[in-house]
């Protein structure tokens, strides 16, 4: 794995400990009613314990997530990173400083844990000690590991204190610009799914503070939690990016999209600057510009970056436990200060993107969704089971995955050939953005489905099942069956499947398999499939009259074909005035093989472009036909 792979792994492993932390803000915020007037005094003493425990035993937590996420979830790991944590915590306890382990601290066992795991796994010893061979090894290793860490922290206790507090100082010395920079890098750095990188250095590590109890805690958010008056600058300018300015990009996209295409934009995006304003989950809206309009971005990063200096310069201090959204705004609001200024500074700059995005999608022609077919964002939460198998082929098969793992919003693969990639068929299928990083390592951003999306594919290639995976045969508009204007077709009498509406007069094969008849009028042609399935090929509706004129076969009966390759081209103008119809159905005339159906949407697909359908054939004792 490259370095941009070693590193998105590590950005989305720093993401996995940080799913407990809403609990823990909605504990502290509950902690704060009135639970005496009701009878019920040592409620509030409760609350504020749960809060405060998932803060206090963070660095465990972030030692175990960063275990699981480098090593695709190997358990051994995580519980060689525990054991090594309750190591180290035990040696420091018993000096005579008063240390306590950090998020930093849990970070560097984790990364080292994961070191470990690859290089010690399958480790092996004489046959009389092989029982601390392989997996059994790394908790050991990292126990040893662990202790010398704890020996040498002792000793360089009080540097590391001072240096941390001392760092928390020069950072916050750089002021109002300081906020800027990290917000603008913040921003870019999700075009590559990094940016927790830079966010956790803020958020965990940077700058102390000491509660009340004692205790010395380290980071924006943890100080905010703990009652710290100036933390909260490195989190509160996010709230107006989250609540408002990516809001209104979505509106934005709507009111300029085409008249036809506007209900299922409206509602695509409405559901997108929902999710932005109340959870803070932005990649959606920010993917559907990032590749037609990249300097967009830049420009959106930049305004990001000054919608924090703004606030910060403001004396304004928010936090929040998952992300800037209206819900952790809220819950979140007794701890900030001034807070409330967030709302008009959000309806400010959100009326400056909303004016500058609709003047740039209109004066530079840019092709946002919803201005052209084929959409990259769609709902479709029910096909996820359906899909799968299809974004499955799409990334290349299950032969093409080496890693697969998913975060909040995206796909992170690391896959043998990015050739193998369709970047059309992924859009087709739901892709706001495939985003190439080298060695192999890519991320598709689905949006939130993104970990359910995983879990299906993994089912599918764990399934035992036979399947077969279909091409677009055809450039134009996929649609279903029961659109076709023949009744023999749409009624299925002939076999089940789907047409199109051709752009292109050419035809290509969506299958592996072997031409079994071409018709002598040229206009539709039978391949079979190596596991039996018989597919029929009909180019227009009533062509047979036309008596071949209009169209060539540039193959033969018994050809090897495979998906993609030329079979018959045809005058489109030809053929459109003499037929009924351009609609091209494909169907399968033996669907009795057949035991279940998974089509891509209806809508624009290009010659070749995979992933359009799935079928499942039934279990039967004898196989088809070897092509």
């Amino acid at each position: 794995m490259n370095i941009m792979g070693h590193l998105q792994q590590l950005g989305r492993s720093l993401m996995l400990p940080t799913i407990v932390l809403p609990g823990a803000a909605i504990f502290l915020s509950l902690s704060a009613l009135p639970w005496a007037s009701i009878g019920l005094p040592d409620m509030q003493t409760h609350l504020q314990i749960a809060g405060h425990a998932l803060f206090a035993y963070l660095p465990y937590l972030f030692a175990f997530g960063i275990a699981m996420g480098m090593t695709s979830n190997a358990l051994t790991a995580g519980l060689a990173a525990i054991a090594g944590m309750f190591i180290y915590t035990s040696v420091i306890n018993a000096s005579h400083y008063e240390l306590e382990p950090t998020v930093l601290t849990g970070v560097l066992i984790g990364i080292v844990t994961s070191i470990f795991n690859e290089r010690f796994k399958s480790i092996k010893f004489p046959e009389y000690i092989q029982f601390f061979g392989g997996p059994r090894f790394i908790p050991l290793a990292v126990s040893v590991f662990s202790t010398l860490l704890a020996i040498v922290m002792v000793q360089i206790a009080p540097y590391i204190h001072n240096g941390l507090m001392e760092l928390g100082d020069v950072i916050e010395s750089g002021g109002g610009f300081g906020v800027f920079l990290f917000g603008f890098v913040l921003r870019i750095l999700v075009v590559f799914g990094l940016h927790h990188l830079v966010s956790h250095v803020f958020w965990f590590q940077v700058g102390g503070y000491t509660s009340g109890d004692g205790s010395v805690v380290f980071g924006d958010l943890p100080r905010f939690f703990a009652g710290d008056p100036t933390a909260g600058g490195y989190m509160a300018g996010l709230y107006p990016t989250m609540m408002f300015a990516l809001p209104a990009i979505a509106f934005a996209i709507i009111h300029e999209a085409r008249e036809d295409l506007k209900p299922k934009i409206r509602k695509t995006f409405m559901i997108a600057a929902l999710s932005s304003f109340l959870t803070g989950v932005t990649e959606p809206i920010e993917f559907a510009f990032l590749f037609v309009a990249p300097y967009l971005f830049v420009i959106h990063a930049l305004l990001s970056g000054a919608m924090m200096w703004v606030t910060y310069e403001l004396g304004i201090r928010h936090g929040f436990s998952f992300s800037a959204g209206a819900i952790d705004f809220l819950i979140n609001e007794h701890l900030a200060t001034r807070g409330w200024l967030l709302i008009p500074i959000g309806l400010l700059f959100g009326l400056l993107y909303y004016v500058m995005f609709r003047w740039a999608i209109h004066r530079f022609q840019i092709p946002t969704p919803g201005r052209e077919e084929g959409s990259p964002l769609d709902e479709w939460a029910g096909d996820i089971p359906y899909r799968a198998p299809l974004i499955l082929q799409a990334i290349g098969g299950k032969e093409n995955i080496v890693q697969m793992e998913a975060c909040i919003t995206r796909l992170r693969l690391k896959v043998s050939s990015d050739k193998l990639i369709d970047i059309n068929a992924l859009r087709h299928l739901g892709a706001a953005g495939v985003i190439r990083l080298g060695g192999g390592n890519v991320q598709i951003v689905f949006g939130t489905y993104s970990e359910l999306i995983r879990e299906e594919m993994d089912k599918a290639i764990r399934r035992d099942i036979s399947r077969v995976l279909f091409s677009a045969p055809m450039q134009g508009r996929m649609m279903p069956i029961s659109e076709v204007p023949d009744p023999i077709f749409s009624g299925k009498l002939v076999g089940d499947g789907v047409a199109f509406m051709p752009d292109k007069g050419e035809l290509v094969s969506p299958v592996t398999g072997k031409i079994i008849h071409i018709y002598p009028t040229k206009h539709a042609i039978g391949i079979r499939t190596a596991e039996g399935l018989e597919v029929l090929l009909h180019i227009g509706i009533d062509t047979s009259q036309l008596k071949g004129q209009g169209f060539e076969a540039v193959v033969q009966e018994g050809d090897q074909v495979k998906p993609g390759q030329l079979l018959i081209t045809f005058d489109m103008q030809k053929v459109r005035k003499g037929s009924k119809s351009l609609a091209t159905p494909m169907v399968i005339t033996n669907s009795d093989l057949v035991s279940s159906w998974s089509f891509a949407p209806f809508k624009g697909v290009k010659k070749g472009q995979a992933s359009v359908m799935s079928v499942v054939l039934k279990e039967r004792s004898g196989g088809g036909e070897t092509a």
